[in-house]
């Protein structure tokens, strides 16, 4: 399938079956998130795997009681960095430096960069940044899922604190942004399915200055 085809066959699932996917997909979508870009490289968030059905019903009331939660196979939280520390910051150029097998003098003027970037705004302004950055990762998510024929609900609808301490993510220095489960869609019992896909007219979302 070519990606317009794969977008137009994927839609908002609500009902999902509860089979599981197979594993090898799974670590397919999950590794598209993995190379996707971002901001100066630094890969500001980390994706926690769910599917334990126990776990994934204590998230249900969390995420109102949206049934995609515990229907899905697999249920991926985006938890982005609470803030861009210095730590965080050399621990990436020096993984990097040491990937590439150079010196790290290499990348120190990014890595002032970075510091001396994200240094000017607040904890809160620093999340917000590197949650948007964790959205991409979930685009690609979504993408790489209907190339394989899986459904991907992305979903904001949850309380992110209650999330956050259910799974002791402040602890790691992190903050839930995005849900997505996984899954196959429930063609007998989803409404959504047969619903025309809409989009906003062309001319109202592309500007073109030549």
């Amino acid at each position: 399938m070519n990606i317009i085809k794969t977008l137009n066959w994927r839609y908002a699932t609500k009902k999902m079956t509860g089979s599981k996917i197979p594993q090898d997909i799974v670590d397919q979508i999950i590794e598209a998130a993995h190379l996707a870009p971002s901001g100066i490289g630094l890969q500001p968030y980390e994706i926690i795997v769910i599917s334990n059905p126990e776990l994934k019903a204590k998230i249900l009331p969390i995420a109102m009681n949206q049934p995609q939660i515990v229907e899905s196979s697999h249920l991926l939280i985006f938890a982005a960095w609470d803030n861009y520390t210095t730590e965080r910051i050399d621990n990436v150029f020096h993984y990097l430096n040491k990937e590439r097998n150079q010196p790290e003098s290499t990348t120190m003027g990014q890595k002032n960069f970075a510091l001396g970037y994200f240094g000017k705004f607040t904890q809160e302004e620093n999340f917000h940044h590197a949650a948007k950055q964790a959205n991409i990762a979930l685009g690609l998510s979504i993408a790489a899922a209907a190339l394989e024929q899986i459904d991907a609900s992305p979903m904001e609808g949850f309380n992110p604190k209650a999330l956050d301490e259910l799974l002791g993510l402040k602890e790691k220095g992190l903050r839930s942004s995005m849900l997505l489960a996984l899954g196959y869609r429930d063609e007998a019992n989803d409404w959504n399915l047969n619903v025309k896909k809409v989009r906003k007219p062309k001319e109202e979302f592309v500007t073109e200055l030549k």
